[in-house]
């Protein structure tokens, strides 16, 4: 079982990234970062960010015809949705797989 600590710091991971994106989450994952379960979670947001990121970059080349408000608006949405429900998880001591993730670094 997780300690308490970890878990929240895992979900505050989470909950700052509706703040502050990436500043905020990488400050908390880097000051628990020997806690495995932090450490999971600090991957699987910097996963989630990157791949957002990438698709909110290729959205914006659909401006040109008229969709790309449309496909970023709905980024964001589920931006929102994913990081509140994965925090949530953290909290319960649990990962999310969020969908749409692009595993592009995972812990050794």
């Amino acid at each position: 079982m997780h300690s308490s600590e970890d878990r929240l710091v895992a979900a505050l991971i989470y909950f700052t990234s509706l703040v502050t994106f990436i500043v905020g989450p990488l400050i908390l994952w880097f000051i628990k970062k020997d806690a495995p379960f932090v450490r999971e979670h600090g991957y699987a947001y910097l996963n989630f960010a990157v791949s957002y990121f990438l698709y909110q970059a290729a959205a914006g080349f659909f401006y040109f015809i008229g969709i790309g408000f449309v496909i970023n608006s709905v980024l964001t949405v589920l931006w929102v949705i994913f990081a509140i429900i994965a925090g949530l998880y953290a909290l319960k001591g649990s990962v999310f797989r969020i969908p749409l993730v692009i595993r592009f670094f995972t812990p050794d």
